[in-house]
């Protein structure tokens, strides 16, 4: 696995030439957002659909 500079510098690189800063930072965040979910569902840290329905319906009071 790449390091961090390498990755930020493949995402960055994989953009138009005309995006912008606010593009290209929303691009890094999906990023890592997508590595730490990987992440997370590799070491057990998941929810069942059942639970996640659960929780939001709580949010939704």
């Amino acid at each position: 696995m790449s390091n961090v500079k390498e990755k930020m510098t493949e995402v960055i690189l994989s953009q138009p030439e005309d995006a912008t800063y606010e593009e290209i930072m929303r691009e890094l965040a999906f990023e890592r957002m997508v590595a730490r979910g990987l992440e997370d569902s590799r070491h057990g840290r998941v929810v069942s659909n059942d639970e996640m329905q659960r929780r939001i319906r709580t949010w939704q009071k």
